[in-house]
């Protein structure tokens, strides 16, 4: 509250203070796309990110927008709007809505109705997901192209506490200075890289929405909210699902509607593996994954083997802030926001 006041002149709107960016105009030499002064900058494209910089803009400020997708693992990339809009909260919700047809239409036959048993098309499903969010994304944009907020799509990362460092895909680089910098970039799925064939083998909720194919058969690992949302619609798209639980589902709820959600999940066909770890994910001659893994009560292993294996243990933020640190040019290896 102290920092907004501060921040806030007397008739309730942000005051902005001017300062001097260290390097001048010999800090632009050498950078094919020059520098760029705003009063507001914002690192990250994503449901507070963009809402930030439009609150910043129709209060008359110059304002714009840094957003970029480091693809996942798996090759996954998307467009404006950050996780709700690409990898979550929308693509989720229609997928879940999928699946829930498909369980109307299964019990359709009980009031009465002669239908045929539903056989589900992913791959009609996934385009049709994939061009709404795509909708999305051009719309967000537009948006800030009517607010006048201006748009950069590159990895930028600091030079100093006022100035950042974008890259574009070509490799040409642009200053961009601003008085205040917001950082919103918000965060990825962690790969548990301790297990052997994590990361050469699984994918996690940035590729499961943006998968062409079905996943098959798939063991989900983790007792998240995402992990359950994921196993929960595969289940009820005819899926064969497994969820592997190290210790209790949902940690952070209340653990009687935990165990209700679980039970739900398990009654309407969905394997849940209590007190186990997996050890090692390995692909197999015919393409498949077989997974080892330990039941940590009785310390025995046990086997299984699945089409896709999905990640959904925690999440990690994707940017580090060095704002004393001078420029060396290695910044984007591990700076990057």
């Amino acid at each position: 509250a102290a920092a907004m006041a501060a921040l806030l002149g007397p008739a309730g709107r942000f005051r902005w203070r001017v300062r001097a960016v260290p390097g001048g105009a010999r800090g632009a030499a050498g950078l094919r796309g020059g520098r760029q002064c705003y009063d507001l900058l914002v690192i990250g494209g994503g449901s507070g990110g963009l809402a930030c910089a439009k609150e910043a803009a129709q209060l008359g400020k110059k304002v714009a927008v840094v957003d970029y997708v480091e693809p996942s693992p798996r090759g996954t990339r998307w467009g404006l709007g950050g996780t709700c809009v690409n990898v979550g909260c929308i693509p989720k919700k229609l997928m879940h809505q999928a699946a829930l047809l498909g369980g109307m239409i299964h019990d359709a036959s009980h009031y009465g109705w002669k239908v045929a048993q539903p056989l589900h098309d992913w791959g009609k499903m996934a385009e049709a997901v994939q061009n709404h969010v795509k909708s999305l994304n051009w719309g967000h944009r537009v948006q800030l192209q009517d607010r006048k907020v201006k748009y950069f799509n590159f990895k930028a990362s600091f030079v100093n506490p006022h100035m950042v460092c974008g890259v574009s895909k070509g490799g040409e680089e642009t200053l961009l200075s601003a008085d205040h910098i917001v950082i919103a970039t918000g965060g990825r799925p962690r790969y548990p890289t301790h297990i052997e064939g994590a990361l050469e083998y699984g994918i996690t909720s940035d590729d499961i929405f943006w998968l062409k194919e079905s996943p098959g058969k798939t063991l989900v690992v983790g007792a998240s909210y995402v992990a359950l949302e994921c196993a929960g619609f595969l289940t009820g798209l005819g899926l064969d699902t497994t969820v592997m639980i190290r210790s209790v589902p949902l940690r952070a709820f209340d653990q009687q509607m935990a165990s209700l959600v679980t039970e739900h999940m398990a009654v309407h066909g969905t394997r849940i593996l209590r007190g186990c770890t997996p050890l090692r994910v390995e692909r197999l001659s015919d393409g498949r994954l077989q997974v080892t893994w330990v039941d940590l009560a009785s310390d025995k292993k046990d086997t299984g083997t699945f089409d896709t294996v999905l990640w959904a243990v925690a999440h990690c933020v994707s940017w580090s802030f060095f704002p004393s640190a001078p420029r060396t040019g290695n910044e984007n290896q591990g700076r990057a926001v």
